[in-house]
């Protein structure tokens, strides 16, 4: 996709596209993912939003990590559902959790809030600590939640529907499928899977559609022009650049 010419977008496609940094703007060198750091980057980039990744430690304390444990990321066998947060500050300070990204970036940059799956005793209790933390923002402007999961939707069941969106990796049909069936706010997935015809059958629900793994400009050219709002991307600092300088 990198290699395809593309044509420039018309303005109201540009004005409508909403760049999102995944995991924050990072390289896992000098700035981590799901950082704070990470995601100041992404505000001072003037990237519309970031997408976080939410675990529960040991004392059900929301926290902002993609992985079950601390291997890739930081070298350390250490799993975060098995510490508690005290534990996980002094252990890996790195790791916010959810109230200090609400504090610091909710209501200036969107959040995209990626529930992950976990085995949990007291999961019956995540969405009351959700709406706690969650309850000095408005969704859909000021965040809207994803999960490859629907069935983790449970944890935010004091939503309306319309601000989940599932993630979908090769199980496009039965996400989208889905998506319909419940009412949620639409699809999100890999730029190359969610084609004109899921794209299509979203729209016309009235739902929306976000792509990812976007990262080249052919290629955020041509998720513009084939009309797609949110674009989730590892390089969202460079598609921002580029897409404002679309707007001259």
């Amino acid at each position: 996709m990198a290699g395809i010419p593309r044509e420039l977008p018309d303005t109201a496609l540009v004005e409508r596209c909403r760049i999102i940094a995944h995991r924050g703007v990072h390289d896992n060198r000098r700035v981590v993912e799901n950082s704070r750091a990470a995601f100041e980057l992404a505000r001072a980039s003037g990237v519309w939003g970031v997408e976080c990744d939410i675990r529960w430690t040991a004392d059900l304390v929301p926290v902002v990590i993609h992985d079950a444990d601390a291997r890739r990321v930081f070298g350390r066998p250490l799993r975060i559902a098995e510490v508690t947060f005290e534990q996980l500050r002094r252990e890996l300070p790195l790791v916010p959790s959810l109230a200090e990204v609400v504090a610091e970036f909710g209501g200036n940059t969107h959040l995209m809030l990626e529930l992950k799956a976990q085995d949990s005793p007291r999961r019956d209790r995540w969405a009351g600590i959700l709406r706690r933390h969650l309850a000095g923002l408005v969704p859909g402007r000021d965040y809207h939640v994803l999960a490859l999961d629907p069935e983790l939707f449970t944890a935010v069941n004091f939503l309306p529907p319309e601000y989940c969106f599932p993630v979908a990796q090769t199980n496009v049909a039965a996400l989208s499928r889905a998506s319909l069936e419940h009412g949620y706010g639409g699809l999100t997935g890999h730029f190359l899977l969610l084609d004109a015809r899921v794209k299509q059958r979203h729209e016309l629900a009235g739902q929306r559609i976000g792509t990812g793994f976007v990262a080249s400009r052919n290629c955020l050219l041509r998720e513009l022009n084939r009309g797609v709002e949110w674009i989730f991307s590892n390089h969202a600092a460079r598609l921002q650049a580029i897409l404002d300088s679309f707007r001259g």
